[in-house]
């Protein structure tokens, strides 16, 4: 088979000798600070043509000389937090939110730590200001009210001046708690917080602003009592947080269930399947879950380690 013969030089091309003319212009002290098309229409100008715009687009390209002068904002890579929480006292998540004073641009500060699976409250407080030391007491009394032992507890975050703090960081590496943070106007990588503090402004007696600290903090002791121990949670199966934190899930799943059979054998008629459905229980709970193909590669590797052990 005849091998093809080699390409030589294009006979529009510009020759070595040209190409050299053109950078030494673009180089130039004159020129150096303007654009192609800019530099080929002041020579023309002055009766001089050395090649076309794109030409030198493409010499310029080829000596990796085309790019933004300008300094650029380059915008930092967050990492994505993924987290799940398989049963309590695994992932804690915290935040703060303002409560309107009567004073106009007066606040108090609500901080709160919730456990992502039961969705129980396990510890907050009210103040009258946004402070690391108050985060500290916070999360050090709530750990040791929980018996929270190193290696054993995750706690995520937003990236506010409290939860990024130098004095919160040592705390949680002394205590061998991991930290988590949220990424920058993502709201959804602290879903849970921020959905309990909309629960909370939107109970019917929220009032619009406090009067005192002293009725804002009667209100979120009744707020957090009726919220561990009497709301029933959508996301957990319609049980109240207290009942799963206590890890009395089964036991109350049981109860509703053997009342529903009870109801089914009185009035067979409204059962359809004749037996009464089963009520769901608990899941796992995620900081931004895996996809569905993370879901199917992770499953294929425990199927194919499986196959592999003799």
């Amino acid at each position: 088979m005849k091998q093809p013969k080699p390409r030589g030089p294009h006979g529009r091309a510009l020759a070595p000798e040209e190409r050299a003319a053109v950078l030494e212009v673009l180089h130039s002290k004159e020129y150096s600070d303007q654009s192609p098309r800019e530099i080929v229409s002041d020579l023309l100008s002055k009766r001089i043509y050395l090649c076309s715009v794109s030409t030198m687009y493409r010499l310029l390209r080829e000596h990796n000389e085309v790019r933004e002068r300008r300094n650029q904002l380059r915008t930092r890579q967050y990492a994505v937090p993924e987290l799940i929480a398989m049963e309590p006292k695994q992932v804690w998540s915290w935040d703060i939110t303002k409560l309107k004073a009567e004073q106009k641009w007066t606040y108090y500060y609500l901080y709160v730590i919730m456990d992502i699976y039961s969705r129980y409250v396990v510890g907050w407080c009210l103040t009258t200001k946004e402070d690391t030391q108050i985060a500290k007491h916070l999360i050090l009394s709530t750990c040791l009210n929980n018996d929270i032992q190193p290696g054993q507890l995750t706690i995520h975050a937003d990236r506010g001046s409290a939860m990024t703090s130098k004095g919160v960081s040592q705390l949680l590496a002394d205590l061998g708690i991991t930290q988590t943070h949220s990424r920058p106007h993502v709201s959804n990588d602290n879903c849970y917080s921020e959905a309990q503090f909309k629960t909370l402004k939107y109970r019917p007696d929220f009032p619009q602003r406090f009067h005192s600290q002293a009725q804002a903090d009667e209100f979120c002791v009744r707020f957090f009592e009726w919220y561990n121990k009497r709301h029933c949670h959508s996301g957990i199966g319609y049980l109240t947080p207290e009942v799963v934190h206590n890890r009395n899930t089964q036991a109350e799943l049981h109860k509703r269930q053997q009342t529903m059979n009870t109801f089914a054998k009185l009035h067979p008629l409204r059962f359809v399947a004749k037996v009464a459905a089963q009520l769901p229980s608990p899941g796992p709970a995620y900081i931004n879950p895996p996809t569905q193909e993370q879901q199917n590669t992770a499953s294929r590797e425990v199927n194919q380690t499986k196959d592999a052990t003799p």
